[in-house]
């Protein structure tokens, strides 16, 4: 695949990123659709593509994960999102992530008081134990122990909700590597969202 590389100032991430002749049938019709949907392509699905089938796998996981009807709330996912995200200063997804906390909680200052420090945002208990052991997962893996998840179930969490928070941790651990790694650029319109 052989792609120009545009200017520094235009450039959505280190690699060169494919155009639509470039990349597999699945990933032109996701593109379309989130062109449809939210009304433009997020620059994350443009850059993973260089890797299309790869990047469709990815999206797979992460669509469930994250978009899906699942056992925690979608705000409750995207806090940990964004926990994750900024203790790994992860621009792309701290930007996106917040966006979407932001339109999910409702409330813009809660949600960019998490994208800095969540201990200054006005959490309930129940946020609070999900990002204390989001960040602790995150910053201290091999430190975590069964005694951990008990301040989760002081709070209400049961088993499958406990499963999904560490797999949408580890989901942003492993995307805020590749994000961070190549250099990717949030689109403008997360800054504007929800605000």
């Amino acid at each position: 695949m052989t792609t120009t590389q545009p200017e520094a100032k235009d450039r959505i991430s280190s690699l060169p990123v494919p155009d639509a002749t470039q990349v597999p049938e699945g990933v032109r019709k996701l593109w379309a659709k989130a062109e449809a949907n939210i009304g433009f392509v997020p620059n994350v699905f443009r850059a993973q593509a260089v890797n299309g089938e790869q990047f469709l796998a990815w999206w797979n996981y992460f669509n469930l994960l994250l978009n899906k009807e699942g056992y925690l709330t979608n705000a409750e996912r995207e806090l940990v999102a964004v926990v994750v995200s900024g203790v790994n200063r992860c621009l792309y997804c701290a930007v996106s992530h917040g966006a979407a906390l932001r339109a999910f909680l409702g409330d813009p200052q809660k949600a960019d008081a998490v994208a800095v420090n969540w201990r200054h945002a006005d959490l309930t208990e129940r946020e609070q134990a999900l990002a204390a052991y989001a960040e602790k997962l995150t910053r201290h893996p091999a430190e975590v122990t069964a005694a951990d998840l008990q301040p989760l179930r002081n709070v209400g969490l049961d088993d499958h909700q406990i499963m999904e928070l560490v797999q949408v941790i580890g989901m942003f651990n492993l995307t805020n590597r590749v994000s961070s790694a190549l250099g990717f650029v949030p689109n403008p319109e997360y800054y504007r969202q929800a605000r």
